[in-house]
């Protein structure tokens, strides 16, 4: 249950995708904004194109990553339900996320073996202020995924892979204030609490396919399945109104079931003589999964309680594209990069909240590796997502929220063996 709410808020965040998606999880995903699908030599191409394997060098190949994520305190500024104005900021919020990438030698056929361990979506929104309180006291998520993956080259200009998606998941909802709840019939609530806990294991898919039709062109597609996180936990219900007083508070299992979207990338990269790649990359998320946030109480629940914590809040998110270019220069022993990304949100005005206050996002991205000798190299990059302004007008907002950004800075040690 939690992390439905979560999943919804997550799009306030960084990594961002648009929604609660997180595309960067490797030191030259950071530097090149993603764009990293049709041309990739490192480890990270276990996760990012597993085809690309089949074409590198012959050894074993492994990289280890660390995260810094940084989210700026959203500010809103509007009226609440026909009351206000208000000013109010969520917190400041700091991450680290490792990662882990593995390309195996050659085996039989030339087939290769790829591990990546990441977190593929997730974030934190608190809110200490009202009223954004009392919906959004605080949604966090994290999520890891453990995808395994096998490449086979056809002849030697094509290679395809497949892979198993294994997600963990685990969240806390919570949420503490003062509510109208005349539409309800029950006036006005004096205490409305809701702690929510809980985790799940689920699993996907993604397939690849990469393209070599001559040496300086390189071709990449890449799908990765949706995901429907089943979260099942734990939540505390407290509800006092002003009609019917004070109810049996609910604590008991809950589950609910909010989908990590599918992916599509088509991605195209040329490389010139000056060892200069360019690469670009047209990605199709399918946010329109996520219609509904859709609470399951186990057990007794007071009628009025369930009426006001388990109603079906519906989110109707639209379909996005994003845009990635991305350029490597490689030299001796330094390798350069730096990229661009336009990112949509999937959020519509209609259920536009404090849980998820997301927009559109223009990011830029910067980074390079140092080979420290033919086993070793070490990297740094950063990434600044600039998120636009959003107007909130719908049955509750009439405001704007700003200052969203994010920052990302990526570490990063590659060997090979």
């Amino acid at each position: 249950m939690k992390k439905i709410a979560l999943i919804s808020l997550i799009a306030s965040s960084v990594l961002l995708a648009g929604g609660y998606k997180i595309p960067e999880t490797s030191l030259n995903a950071v530097a090149l904004s993603a764009a990293n699908i049709a041309h990739n030599k490192s480890a990270d191409a276990a996760y990012y194109n597993p085809a690309n394997m089949v074409f590198m060098a012959d050894e074993n190949a492994m990289e280890a990553d660390l995260m810094y994520i940084k989210l700026d305190a959203t500010n809103y500024q509007g009226t609440v339900s026909g009351t206000g104005p208000y000013d109010i900021d969520a917190k400041t919020e700091n991450f680290l996320v490792p990662a882990i990438h593995y390309v195996s030698g050659k085996m039989n056929g030339g087939a290769r073996f790829g591990l990546s361990v990441v977190s593929p979506g997730g974030l934190s929104k608190r809110w200490d202020e009202q009223p954004a309180k009392t919906s959004a006291e605080e949604f966090t998520l994290q999520t890891v995924e453990i995808n395994p993956t096998v490449a086979l080259p056809i002849g030697d200009k094509i290679g395809v892979a497949i892979g198993l998606r294994v997600v963990h998941s685990e969240g806390v909802v919570k949420s503490d204030g003062i509510a109208d709840l005349t539409s309800k019939g029950l006036g006005i609530a004096t205490i409305l609490k809701r702690d929510l806990s809980g985790e799940s294991v689920d699993f996907g898919y993604n397939i690849a396919l990469a393209y070599k039709p001559m040496s300086e062109l390189e071709l990449g597609l890449t799908y990765r399945s949706k995901v429907d996180l089943t979260v099942e936990g734990d939540a505390k219900l407290d509800l006092t109104t002003t009609v019917v007083g004070a109810r049996p508070s609910y604590s008991a299992k809950a589950t609910v079931s909010v989908p990590l979207p599918a992916t599509l990338s088509l991605a195209a990269a040329y490389t010139f003589p000056t060892k200069t790649t360019v690469e670009v990359v047209y990605e199709r998320n399918y946010w329109s999964a996520y219609k509904e946030l859709d609470f399951d109480y186990q057990g007794s629940i007071d009628p009025y309680v369930n009426a006001v914590f388990g109603a079906k809040v519906n989110k109707d998110w639209n379909d996005t594209n994003t845009f990635r270019l991305g350029v490597t220069q490689e030299l001796d022993i330094l390798t350069l990069m730096a990229g661009v990304v336009y990112d949509q949100t999937p959020v519509p005005d209609e259920t536009l909240s404090f849980e998820l206050p997301d927009s559109d996002s223009i990011s830029v991205s910067i980074g390079g590796r140092y080979a420290i000798n033919d086993k070793i190299d070490v990297g740094l990059s950063a990434l600044y997502s600039m998120r636009e302004k959003r107007d909130a007008t719908n049955d509750s907002l009439d405001g704007e929220f700003s200052n969203s950004n994010v920052l990302l800075v990526s570490m990063g040690v590659g060997y090979k063996f």
